[in-house]
């Protein structure tokens, strides 16, 4: 089941290179540019950082577990 009236909204680091995805429900009348410049200036972009790059460590292969 989905949040009725939610939007994506892309976020991009202060240097450019790095983008985030930012979901939300503005209220009419509300200026959405000026609310994404906010709110990627209020983003911790270092801790974004830090769970891309542990999410990205790859699986060399499994190991069976032995039965005591």
């Amino acid at each position: 089941m989905s949040i009725p009236n939610v939007k994506r909204y892309r976020l991009s680091s202060a240097d450019g290179t790095e983008h985030a995805t930012l979901m939300a429900v503005l209220p009419k009348g509300t200026d959405v540019e000026l609310y994404l410049k906010e709110a990627s200036e209020r983003f911790d972009w270092k801790s974004y950082r830090d769970m891309k790059a542990s999410v990205n460590k790859v699986r060399v292969g499994q190991q069976k577990q032995k039965k005591k």
